[in-house]
């Protein structure tokens, strides 16, 4: 009897024991170490040569204004491209009362900023913003005019001719895209800003080539352009942690 007594209280006392250490947990902590997000970014350099085969549409449409303009880019980094553009062309005016024409060369320098990073060596399309400074030299041929005082009195005249330079600066946008190996086509929009129209008081240039109409102090433009590009120093994407 007093076995059996003692085997119900060893049991008693161990179910409990075996059952917790059945269920019991394992309280090891395990580090999992957080990756930090990459971006892949491209490198390399590239020289682009433009030229803007809109003009070239624009001065069959228009009798009194022709103009040509070349562009050219280079990669720096980052999506940072130094820019250097330039050109020449002539105006007329021809009116009934006024005759006179004007021909320049220009020249603007500034940079473009693409919009997102290339993801490799061979990714050079995108979309961009950027900044000009433009100067154009600017000869105006002597201008003749005829008035009428209104009482049948008819006068008529030349003023002599003059030399010009014209300071602006231009907020442009645009887009290039690869369509070939080694040719893109793209287009910028651009708004430009005359720094000095005093200058012209009096009779301005008929036109501007790489500007646009003499006696307007903002004018808005657009281009489109053929370029073909060079490149050297092409490596492979490089991963950069984000910041």
């Amino acid at each position: 009897m007093s076995r059996s007594i003692t085997s119900l209280i060893l049991l008693m006392v161990l179910c409990p024991l075996v059952t917790r250490a059945q269920n019991g947990t394992d309280t090891t902590t395990v580090v999992v170490s957080e990756k930090k997000p990459v971006a892949e970014t491209a490198n390399g350099r590239q020289l682009r040569l433009g030229f803007d085969i809109g003009r070239l549409l624009s001065n069959s449409i228009y009798s009194t204004r022709k103009d040509y303009e070349l562009m050219l880019d280079m990669y720096l980094h980052k999506e940072l491209y130094l820019v250097a553009e330039g050109g020449f062309g002539n105006g007329v005016q021809d009116y009934d009362n006024l005759k006179y024409k004007s021909d320049n060369v220009f020249f603007r320098a500034g940079f473009d900023k693409y919009m997102f990073p290339r993801k490799n060596p061979d990714d050079w399309n995108g979309a961009f913003v950027g900044l000009r400074y433009g100067i154009g030299l600017i000869n105006r041929t002597a201008a003749w005019y005829k008035t009428d005082d209104g009482f049948g009195g008819i006068t008529t005249g030349t003023t002599p001719g003059a030399h010009f330079t014209a300071h602006w600066f231009e907020l442009t946008g645009g887009m290039r895209v690869l369509i070939l190996p080694g040719v893109f086509a793209g287009w910028n929009i651009r708004g430009r800003f005359l720094l000095n129209q005093k200058s012209f008081d009096g009779l301005s240039p008929a036109y501007i080539a790489g500007y646009g109409q003499g006696d307007k102090q903002a004018v808005f433009d657009f281009n489109f352009y053929l370029s073909y590009a060079i490149r050297w120093g092409l490596k492979p994407a490089v991963s950069v942690p984000l910041k």
